[in-house]
């Protein structure tokens, strides 16, 4: 099970001096990856009358693959978006700035996926909410075949290309494909489209029936359900590293192929806080 971090993207503000130090920071301790997750804007509470999101217009977030580029320069660890929404970007951007990422890391980069849960967001980079789930089936495939073809017509219901390519095409071909989501409306495209599965369920029960519910769709679509890997995760609690211990166990046991500490929301506070958490949980025994 290789072992990553989350990007505490709300945390660490616009400093892109933490975002090098974390990076760095990370990197020496001998994690396998850094994830990061997607917003690129945020609702204003004080309009959007009864806003219940987690974020607004105050959240920061660095762009991932603007943000990956630059660590790319820095760091030789995976690195992984987990996840961008990708519905409310346009395809053949997304992959020409996966494809770059990819490069710049030398294949070390994983495009995680999803369909987001914000219509303020959607409409604001001129997409329909209501059509998301249909489009992101759509892009996928598409997505692959410009990251393995050098010329490639396609007529869809939301993209259209005619005798067009990228170049340089990236390292991975194609750059794997991670699907997030955790409902059974999600669970089919995960078993017939995907490379691997972000779960928002913890190991047990429901995450036993969300397993099986992927792998009768993968097996109806013609693939072998063992292909697909699951990145479980898991939050460092302080007070409990025992506890911390179990939950990474209970991934593994889980079949997690790959696992990602999250430090957010547990009082970290700079990039120094994140990282003393993050040591703290390699001294627990994980990354090991």
């Amino acid at each position: 099970m290789r072992i990553g971090v989350v990007f505490p993207q709300t945390e660490l503000g616009g400093d892109v001096g933490a975002v090098r130090a974390y990076g760095e920071g990370v990197a020496g301790l001998g994690y396998t990856h850094l994830l990061a997750y997607d917003h690129v804007v945020g609702a204003d509470p004080a309009v959007h009358e009864g806003w219940a999101g987690p974020y607004d217009v105050t959240t920061t977030f660095h762009e991932p693959f603007v943000m990956f580029g630059y660590l790319a320069g820095l760091i030789d660890i995976e690195l992984v978006t987990g996840i961008i929404i990708l519905p409310q970007r346009q395809t053949a951007l997304v992959a020409k700035q996966a494809a770059e990422v990819d490069l710049l890391t030398e294949g070390r980069f994983r495009l995680g996926v999803g369909l987001g849960w914000n219509h303020v967001e959607y409409e604001a980079l001129g997409q329909r909410f209501d059509q998301r789930g249909r489009r992101l089936s759509e892009q996928i495939g598409l997505l692959r075949r410009l990251w393995t073809e050098p010329s490639v017509t396609h007529a869809g219901e939301f993209d259209t290309v005619t005798a067009a390519g990228l170049a340089p095409l990236p390292v991975q071909r194609p750059i794997p494909v991670w699907i997030g989501g955790s409902s059974d409306p999600a669970y089919r495209p995960i078993g017939r489209l995907a490379d691997g599965w972000f779960p928002q369920i913890r190991p047990g029960d429901d995450l036993a029936r969300a397993l099986d519910l992927i792998a009768a769709a993968a097996e109806s679509a013609g693939r072998d359900p063992s292909t697909i890997g699951m990145e479980g995760r898991v939050t460092w609690n302080p007070d409990d590293p025992d506890r911390f211990g179990r939950q990474v166990d209970r991934w593994r046991a889980a079949g997690a192929t790959h696992l990602s500490i999250d430090t957010m929301r547990t009082g970290q506070r700079t990039v120094d806080d994140h990282l003393a958490a993050l040591t703290a949980a390699a001294v627990a025994g994980v990354p090991g």
